[in-house]
């Protein structure tokens, strides 16, 4: 697989954005999911740097400092599993639409919906667990594997709509 080069520019689609304040994934998946008051998927999102997404359950939170933000691409979502898995089942919180993101690991990308640029290090591949299985289908944690989306810190504070964005790579991700 060739690296993603710096100044990549396309145009690309933001299908869903999702904000949780609270964990729905804990315990057995026999069990099922806790209850999501708000229900999570939103139009806009407001993402500050170094915290993550504002009302999301990761913001500020020092354990997911370099993971308060997940990214996944619509294109790897499990459909012939469930036609109608989306933000809510893989509980990442921002899909998109014409990018592999899971390709951009080690890599800064900017996403702008129109209110400006959004710049994101993307720390590392989101592992699938075994909820998947419970809440897409048997065999969705499987088929998710290498391509369950990224992890990501925000190095820019900025707003984040449902439509179209504009992608870019800025460039290789600092190591700490």
């Amino acid at each position: 697989m060739s690296s993603p080069q710096a100044t990549h520019d396309k145009v690309v689609q933001v299908v869903q954005l999702l904000v949780s304040p609270v964990h729905r994934y804990s315990g057995r998946p026999a069990e099922g999911p806790s209850p999501d008051p708000v229900g999570g998927l939103v139009q806009h999102i407001r993402v500050r740097r170094n915290l993550g997404i504002v009302g999301d359950r990761y913001f500020a939170q020092p354990a997911h400092r370099d993971a308060s933000v997940t990214i996944m691409s619509e294109e790897n979502l499990r459909t012939h599993i469930d036609p109608a898995v989306g933000l809510q089942q893989t509980r990442r919180n921002i899909l998109l639409r014409g990018v592999d993101i899971d390709a951009y690991i080690d890599r800064v990308v900017e996403l702008d919906t129109g209110d400006g640029p959004v710049e994101f290090a993307i720390n590392r591949a989101a592992r699938p667990c075994a909820w998947m299985d419970a809440v897409i289908g048997p065999g969705a944690q499987r088929a998710l594997r290498g391509k369950g989306g990224v992890r990501c810190t925000p190095l820019s504070d900025g707003i984040l709509r449902i439509g179209k964005a504009d992608f870019r790579v800025v460039g290789p991700r600092e190591q700490r």
